[in-house]
């Protein structure tokens, strides 16, 4: 008996009926990536949404806590960390401020610039936010061996390490 095809192998033998001239198999392994990351952000948006927050927002609120004490970050340094423009930032520190999770104030060191800060409450959600997201990713891990998470966490870390590198500019 055969296993049924996935997602991903319906894919690629439809392509590869409709252009036998063409290699799909990159698909293979970029069209599962894919998918794994799309159903990952849906079970860890769960944890996230129980407390209250989107994804963004715990992001924030876990750079801010990752900073150590007195947890604070420059705006500019928020978006950089979370990978989101200034004015996506914006937005969110808006939310987080309304709802007394962070504040906002006048950078001691910048004339013109702003510190962000976690409040007591905004550690507090944090933290059990965080206990809870990393008990949710040790879950969803487990549906792996652990020689099998220790090997996919190496080939990821190499891949993304060839990916994040510094290329060469192109030629105009």
């Amino acid at each position: 008996m055969t296993e049924p095809l996935d997602h991903v192998a319906r894919i690629q033998a439809e392509w590869a009926r409709e252009r036998p001239d063409l290699d799909v198999s990159p698909q293979g392994v970029i069209g599962r990536l894919h998918r794994v990351a799309a159903l990952l952000t849906d079970r860890l948006c769960l944890v996230y949404h129980r407390h209250g927050l989107g994804e963004g927002e715990f992001d924030v609120l876990a750079a801010l806590r990752r900073a150590g004490d007195p947890f604070e970050r420059a705006p500019g340094e928020l978006a950089a960390f979370t990978m989101v423009t200034t004015g996506a930032m914006t937005k969110r520190l808006d939310r987080l401020e309304r709802a007394g999770l962070v504040t906002r104030r006048p950078s001691t060191t910048d004339g013109r610039g702003r510190v962000i800060a976690l409040t007591p409450a905004g550690r507090e959600l944090i933290d059990e936010a965080f206990t809870d997201h990393m008990r949710n990713e040790r879950r969803l891990l487990d549906d792996l061996t652990p020689a099998d998470a220790t090997r996919l966490e190496h080939l990821l870390t190499e891949w993304l390490a060839r990916l994040e590198a510094p290329h060469p500019p192109r030629a105009r």
